[in-house]
């Protein structure tokens, strides 16, 4: 059963969610007490019915959450706030409710246990961890600090996100006259017009949603209105940032720290460390590895800064190339950071004749999907096909199902067009995990979300190339979500798998448009229909590394950082973050932003999104993805036995087994950085 958007009112959240957590502790409390009266634990008569019941909850809660998160409404928060901190405390009764890890300690160590199946063993002893790393075994007053604790950083979490939303939504310069943007392209300008009639003003609109904002720093050749949105997008949800609702550049500012982050992040980081302090960890970091691949922070910040210095040199000639030209082309010799992309992109097309803007035509957004559909059924032998008569939450909402041998195996949802009231970025979220129920297969439906320039008038939504990798990764999330075999709801999919190699099927999928064999599956002139031609195909594969040293430093940038803050934290000598960030970005970067800049008050990634003292997973897992690409480079972009196997390794098994064992068996080996410096052009 597919959630009922249509169905779904404010007002009925709250009590839908409490009965869903009520269920779920009357199973408990009757399957323990069956174990109480003398039955030994098993599988059927503890860890399925607990299983069911909390399906039953995560079915409940899952289409709250994505509203939350793309048809965001001050209403909405409110019930979302109330939910979170129940959900919260209710979570945290269940991982430290000594009788239930006890069940599951017997059941791991007894006479049953001969009778698991590799995943329903990977669920015990997953279980069983994350009973420890809860704080199972602490005094009753630290338990209860515990919960204090989790319930503050969920809450915090929370306001940081809503901040971020905010503060990008408040802030947007209008224009009278379309020369003000001068050096936009056509399609940028056309979508101002469109924003502003949306808003029900005149003139063109511009605002920090990811579409505007880079065409505005990339395109602008008013370097003052650069200037401008890339100070109002560097310093959102901070105590320098201003709301801005400007005609011709004329301010009518409101105060904007409102929505200041800082006291957040501090707050954030404080109870971290004291939560890892109380389950007996040194720091955050080492609490945050304890379900990853990596053993250390140290090992962490080794492979980082192994990554750096082999990165720092081409960064650095990177931006030397960058400064020689804008101060020939300009006589800029003050190169700042509104001035980096503007010059990259002409430093790119005149090098390369190859923008993302002159390829942007080639990539409607209807085309790439119909492409990108092909790409996966040559690699596994799946078929995409859309639904229609399916209830969505929003007009721009798409609904596909998949096919494998005339079977369905999974649905998903798509929603790729920014819009008011939609959290910015691309990700991907369970709305229905693969298990067994009542004796069938419950099918996979994932949300995969986007945030694309929408259509404007009879033009099509026309993506840039970065925009289609983009949606290759999100697809890539997905798959490792719907592709799944597994039956048990904790190792299905994504489920259990170590976070830090998450990111590998999403990166995996990025290689493929990248090959010249599947471009003409992708593209197609939004006018004339031809694909990409192959003089511009050439040139755009030239283009591949453009300043990749200055983007892998950057990474590496925030990876270490995110790092730094959480394993170097001591309450007795608190650094303020912005301390740290400048001296991470003394260590590794080869470009200091001007100290308004504010970024990690908006970093969502590891104050709001999950990641915290895991960002280095999108580096680690680039080198997981490259190497395992290499296989295919050997024998074949679309060798179907190598995409078998992909699918049947690491995909299929979800997280039953170890990322590293599912990796060699795909690849035979250990991952090697070699690949990965090698797609860089290092």
């Amino acid at each position: 059963m597919l959630p009922p958007f249509s169905q779904i009112a404010v007002e009925h959240i709250d009590v839908a969610v409490q009965t869903r957590i009520d269920h779920v502790l009357d199973v408990l409390e009757t399957r323990l007490a069956v174990i109480e009266q003398g039955a030994l634990p098993t599988w059927d008569n503890i860890v399925a019915p607990l299983e069911d019941a909390s399906d039953l909850l995560e079915q409940t809660w899952s289409p709250i959450s994505h509203l939350n998160g793309v048809k965001n409404s001050d209403e909405l928060r409110v019930v979302y706030e109330q939910c979170i901190e129940k959900l919260t405390e209710f979570g945290t009764k269940i991982d430290q409710y000594e009788p239930l890890y006890h069940a599951y300690k017997a059941l791991s160590e007894g006479e049953h246990a001969k009778r698991l199946s590799v995943p329903q063993r990977a669920v015990i002893d997953q279980a069983i961890r994350d009973f420890t790393l809860a704080g199972v075994g602490l005094s009753d007053d630290k338990k209860q600090r515990y919960g204090e604790i989790k319930k503050q950083l969920s809450s915090l979490s929370n306001q940081f996100s809503n901040h971020v939303l905010d503060a990008t939504q408040a802030w947007k310069i209008q224009f009278d006259d379309a020369l003000a943007l001068a050096g936009l392209p056509d399609m940028a300008v056309a979508a101002a017009k469109q924003t502003a009639e949306q808003k029900s003003l005149t003139g063109y609109v511009v605002t920090l949603d990811m579409p505007s904002y880079l065409a505005v720093i990339t395109y602008a050749d008013d370097r003052a209105l650069r200037e401008k949105i890339y100070r109002a997008f560097a310093t959102r949800a901070s105590a320098e940032g201003d709301v801005e609702n400007d005609s011709q550049l004329n301010s009518v500012q409101v105060d904007g720290a409102q929505w200041d982050n800082t006291s957040i992040i501090e707050q954030t980081l404080a109870l971290r460390h004291e939560l890892a302090k109380l389950l007996g960890f040194a720091n955050y970091s080492e609490l945050s590895l304890a379900t990853k691949m990596a053993d250390s922070p140290q090992q962490v910040v080794k492979f980082l800064e192994d990554l750096a210095e082999k990165s720092r040199g081409h960064a650095e000639k990177d931006l030397q190339e960058l400064r020689d030209y804008a101060q020939g082309k300009d006589g800029i010799t003050d190169l700042q950071p509104w001035d980096m992309s503007y010059y990259s992109e002409q430093l790119q097309q005149e090098k390369y004749a190859a923008s993302q803007e002159l390829l942007r035509p080639y990539f409607p957004a209807e085309k790439v999907l119909e492409g990108m559909f092909d790409v996966v059924n040559k690699l596994y032998g799946i078929t995409v096909l859309p639904e229609i008569e399916v209830d969505v939450y929003h007009p721009d909402v798409r609904f596909y199902r998949i096919e494998k041998n005339g079977e369905i195996i999974a649905y998903f949802y798509f929603d790729i067009y920014a819009r008011d009231k939609k959290r910015g970025g691309a990700w991907m979220a369970d709305c229905r995990t693969r298990r067994v129920k009542e004796g069938k297969i419950q099918l996979p439906v994932a949300y995969l979300t986007c945030n694309f320039s929408s259509p404007v008038g009879d033009t099509p939504s026309l993506l840039t190339h970065q925009e289609v990798t983009t949606l290759f990764h999100e697809f890539g999330h997905g798959l490792h979500h719907m592709l799944t075999q597994m039956t048990d709801a904790a190792v299905s999919g994504i489920n259990g798998v170590a976070w830090d190699a998450v990111e590998l099927p999403s990166q995996f999928l990025e290689n493929w448009c990248w090959e010249k064999s599947v471009i003409p599956l992708i593209s197609g002139h939004y006018k004339t229909g031809k694909a990409l031609p192959d003089d511009l195909l050439d040139k755009m594969l030239a283009a591949k590394n453009f300043q990749s040293g200055l983007h892998m430093v950057r990474q590496i940038e925030f990876s270490l950082l995110d790092m730094k803050l959480h394993a170097d934290y001591d309450p007795d000598n608190v650094q303020t973050v912005q301390s740290v960030v400048d001296a991470v970005r003394q260590q590794v970067a080869v470009i200091t932003p001007p100290s308004f800049n504010k970024f990690q008050n908006s970093f969502s990634h590891i104050f709001a999104g999950g990641y915290a003292a895991g960002y280095y997973s999108y580096k680690w897992a680039e080198v997981l993805s490259a190497d395992a690409f290499s296989l295919f480079e050997e024998n074949g972009v679309f060798d179907r036995d190598t995409g078998e196997k992909f699918l049947q390794t690491v995909l299929a098994n979800g997280g039953s087994q170890s990322a590293m064992d599912l990796f060699v068996a795909f690849r035979g080996r250990e991952p090697s950085v070699d690949a990965l410096l090698r797609h860089s052009g290092f």
